[in-house]
């Protein structure tokens, strides 16, 4: 155990490093010891449990929450951002922006990007802006999908391209096609078959995360589902999400095989041999999705809102409880028996 003398000088270091603000340099010279002792000191003290540091930042919640989606899911990255206005536009931008910085900051020359399709996306897409420009390839893992001009998969791919000085490729067939021997032609042909394979070989990633939801999901938009379709996806397959029109449950797992059959891109398994992979969704209807995407590992890094992360931190906890109540259950049984 420490002495009195030896916590008293260790208390004294404290007081003129952390209150007085001292340099150790000028810790050393008033107590008449070396510096190296004062460094030895500061690290006992912190190994004894002597020094609490509380950091208060005014968005300190939100940065516990990135931790604690690293820690419990794994990713590398989690950025979450606040609460922003009163409109899905409000929210888009605020997020495209952030994700931009964030793609930004990790594009080298010589990568090659690959991109889902999706309004979260398609925000990204218009708030990157840079001063300089990027010997990349820009290429999408899905198909074209019906609606809007700025959300269609090649549009992005082009705007994408154009906007960091890259190269593009478009993939030239539909999202989804109506029977599975239609999608195996497709799939055959070789302008499809060669984008895709350079899709395959991306190194980077951006991806939206979709719902099933019916009355909220584009995924009926683009894949001409009916709301029949999705609620059997939901209610008998079980699924929760889509990442390039590829449906998955609540673990993470593919589902929807019939569907799945018909999509033109690159499938979850393909998803995820891509090296490093960013997933974009916000508000709290995603916070399913974003769950089941983060539990099948399609995530290295996870760009949010304080909504759906909270969400996401939700389900998790409800399942940890369901997991270790059972497991008690199953003890007192055992026990009993």
């Amino acid at each position: 155990m420490p002495t009195y003398e030896s916590v008293r000088l260790i208390n004294t270091v404290l007081t003129l490093y952390y209150v007085e603000e001292l340099t150790q340099a000028e810790i050393a010279h008033r107590l008449s010891l070396s510096t190296a002792k004062v460094n030895r000191l500061l690290q006992q003290a912190r190994e004894l449990g002597y020094v609490n540091i509380s950091i208060r930042t005014p968005f300190q919640q939100l940065f516990e929450i990135e931790a604690r989606l690293k820690a419990v899911f794994g990713l590398q990255e989690a950025i979450v951002i606040p609460a922003v206005g009163d409109t899905s536009r409000s929210l888009l931008n605020a997020l495209g922006t952030v994700a931009a910085s964030f793609l930004l900051e990790r594009l080298r020359d010589g990568d090659v990007l690959a991109i889902s399709p999706g309004t979260t996306v398609q925000a990204v897409v218009q708030s990157i802006e840079t001063t300089r420009s990027y010997q990349v390839e820009v290429v999408p893992i899905l198909g074209a999908i019906q609606g809007p001009i700025e959300s269609d998969m090649n549009y992005l791919a082009t705007d994408l391209a154009d906007r960091v000085g890259g190269r593009s490729y478009q993939l030239h067939a539909p999202a989804f096609v109506e029977t599975r021997e239609h999608c195996e032609l497709l799939r055959s042909m070789s302008p499809v078959k060669d984008i895709l394979d350079i899709a395959r070989h991306a190194n980077l990633a951006i991806l939206g995360i979709g719902t099933v939801d019916a009355e909220v999901s584009r995924f009926v938009q683009f894949t001409a589902l009916s709301a029949a379709d999705l609620k059997h996806i939901a209610e008998d397959c079980g699924g929760v999400g889509e990442i390039g029109a590829y449906v998955y449950d609540i673990e993470g797992r593919p589902c929807g095989k019939e569907y799945a059959d018909r999509v033109i891109g690159l499938t979850l398994a393909e998803i995820q041999k891509i090296p490093y992979r960013i997933g974009v969704a916000a508000s709290a209807a995603k916070a399913l999705p974003i769950y089941g995407a983060l539990r099948g590992g399609y995530l290295h890094a996870l760009i949010t809102d304080e909504a759906a992360a909270c969400g996401v931190l939700g389900l998790f906890d409800e399942s940890f409880r369901k997991t270790h109540n059972g497991l008690e259950n199953q003890h007192a049984f055992r026990t009993a028996a």
